[in-house]
């Protein structure tokens, strides 16, 4: 489908500069449009890409709006506007509601719900209207999923697990397994301590693949509002996540662990448990974060790349890091002493 620009404007705000009758279907990068295209310049460093772009028009900022003579939609904000116009363009695939005949469901579902072949959805269920459930998932029994919700292929829900309305649950993804909680006896044997709490996940929130949310032990494991979650992220027991917070791949974070609203955390970054992170904390990929955080900013703690030499010379250094502050520490005291003769 096309949209004009003075339609997109009408629809998302912003100016159009150029002829408002241009006609788009598709959004694409500076480099890879084409005619028929709309492409976006959200960073000032790439703005000599414009001069050889084939777009149709482009999206820019106000401090951009004279570096191209081509159709343009001026915005505060071209990322932002980017993104919803690939919403217009691409609203997804629309589900057929209904219950495949090699699906197992016990439990009364409304009829504008899309059930696919290989689901099994236990007793005492409760599902939202416009709910789409993929391939091979499995709803545990007392599982409540809120409206509008979509569960892609083999998404695993356990039992009395609360999923909000408008969410996103990618492929592969687990919640509600058991915590990891074990006392240890004497011996070395370890006593399984039953998880008896839930996850709670609000509205709007995105679970990537294979990601996985542990139940909490005695309370809930909560996820607020608005969170997005990658791909392969392990949330442990009784953590809470607060609203609009959004994680990278290959996080972990361990049980107990409270983070705020509207973090960002990075990529492989660790969490150990137990600790407090305040709102608007942004942690850097790759970042062990072993306290708490009770201030907003940017946090970092670990080492830049380097040439494979510099690090083992470097590290070399770090391994005898005590020794060469003794004897800094050695100097300045021989130094004051000098000053006092």
């Amino acid at each position: 489908m096309l949209f004009s620009l003075d339609e997109l404007v009408a629809r998302l705000g912003g100016e159009v500069v150029g002829d408002p009758a241009t006609r788009v279907g598709r959004v694409a990068t500076l480099d890879q449009a084409e005619a028929g295209d709309l492409a976006f310049l959200a960073n000032p460093k790439y703005q000599s890409r414009l001069k050889d772009c084939r777009a149709s028009a482009v999206i820019v900022a106000p401090v951009a709006r004279d570096l191209t003579d081509r159709p343009r939609i001026v915005t505060a904000d071209p990322y932002i506007y980017f993104a919803r116009v690939a919403q217009l363009f691409n609203p997804g695939e629309v589900a057929v509601p209904g219950v495949h005949s090699g699906a197992s469901v016990e439990s009364p579902i409304p009829a504008s719900v899309s059930v696919a072949a290989g689901v099994a959805i236990g007793p005492d269920v409760s599902i939202g209207e416009g709910v789409v459930i993929g391939p091979g998932c499995s709803v545990g029994r007392g599982a409540k999923i809120g409206a509008g919700t979509r569960l892609y292929g083999n998404v695993t829900i356990y039992h009395e697990c609360v999923i909000g309305d408008d969410c996103i649950v990618h492929s592969g993804a687990v919640i509600g397994a058991d915590g990891f909680g074990f006392a240890r006896e004497r011996d070395g044997n370890w006593v399984k301590i039953p998880q008896v709490g839930r996850v709670v996940i609000g509205d709007r929130v995105e679970v990537g693949a294979n990601t996985t949310i542990d139940r909490g032990a005695l309370d809930d494991t909560v996820i607020a509002d608005g969170v997005k979650l990658d791909n392969q992220i392990q949330i442990a027991h009784n953590v809470r996540i607060g609203e609009n917070t959004a994680i990278a791949g290959c996080v972990g974070v361990a049980g107990s662990t409270t983070i705020g609203a509207r973090c960002m955390i990075g990529g492989q970054a660790g969490i150990i448990g137990h600790l407090r992170i305040a709102d608007d904390v942004v942690v850097s990929s790759g970042t062990l974060v072993t306290k708490s955080i009770t201030r907003p900013g940017v946090y970092t703690a670990n080492l830049p790349l380097q040439g494979h030499a510099d690090w083992v010379r470097n590290f070399a250094h770090l391994r005898h890091l005590d020794a060469l502050v003794d004897r800094i520490r050695a100097l300045e005291q021989r130094l004051e002493e000098r000053k006092q003769e």
